[in-house]
């Protein structure tokens, strides 16, 4: 059973009440009655996105009394951005990636192991349209999510825009563009946004990009897969801080 599994109509509002980070919240379509009715009062004070999904949904989560209600919890502490500008080491360079509309956990968690290795000083993501931190995402990074700081925000546009105003260049991975990723320069502080499996970065986060860099295929496939394409990018980074580490 997934530890960071609550169910139950009680126990859910129990943990909301005592602070506990809910990554998804699940509830029977349909269900009604009067701790149901104060349960959705609890989220929406908390501002907790509740799904409406069938039972049988709710049944394949957990063989428990579930009441109609699962809720997923946390499996990691999330920071605030503050906290990952904070973090970074003097004589370093900051490196971010930020998630825009990444769902799937193993991308996610793919992502956040090759961002470690690369020296990432921490990740962002949106509250809403984003994979959760659970437990298969942290399988996915071999770990790399319980070491590196990762951020929950309610608007990734007005977080890069923090970004930049605090000196970041802001990197757009995306096939669409004519300039490669090898004419840019990874020796600034840098802002990597990688964006939704099928549709990429939204247009919306785009227009705030400093830069939109396209990785160069030999045969003619439509693009790589995000994980495939974020250790890409951050080779790159990896092998220009390297090279210029090198020639001083």
């Amino acid at each position: 059973m997934d530890n960071n599994l609550i169910f139950g109509i009680r126990p859910v509002a129990e943990a909301i009440e005592a602070g506990r980070r809910i990554e998804k919240l699940y509830i029977r379509k349909g269900a009604e009655g009067q701790l149901m009715t104060e349960l959705r009062d609890l989220c929406f004070r908390h501002r907790i996105r509740v799904q409406e999904v069938p039972v049988e949904k709710l049944n394949r989560l957990t063989r428990g009394n579930h009441q109609g209600v699962v809720a997923q919890t946390a499996a990691i502490e999330y920071v605030e951005p503050a906290d990952i500008l904070e973090r970074v080491p003097e004589d370093e360079t900051p490196l971010i990636v930020v998630f825009d509309g990444v769902t799937d956990v193993r991308n996610f968690g793919a992502i956040a192991r090759s961002a470690e290795c690369a020296g990432a000083h921490g990740l962002i993501a949106p509250l809403k349209n984003s994979a959760p931190v659970n437990a298969e995402a942290i399988r996915s990074s071999a770990g790399a999510l319980a070491t590196i700081p990762v951020a929950r925000v309610g608007s990734i546009r007005n977080t890069l825009k923090q970004l930049q105003q605090e000196g970041f260049q802001v990197v757009a991975a995306t096939e669409k563009s004519r300039k490669l990723l090898y004419d840019a320069d990874f020796r600034k502080p840098t802002v990597l946004v990688m964006g939704a499996e099928d549709t990429g970065i939204s247009k919306e986060v785009l227009k705030l990009c400093d830069e939109q860099l396209a990785i160069p295929l030999i045969v003619q496939i439509v693009s790589l897969n995000v994980s495939a394409a974020a250790a890409v990018m951050l080779c790159e980074r990896v092998l220009q801080r390297i090279g210029c580490t090198a020639a001083e």
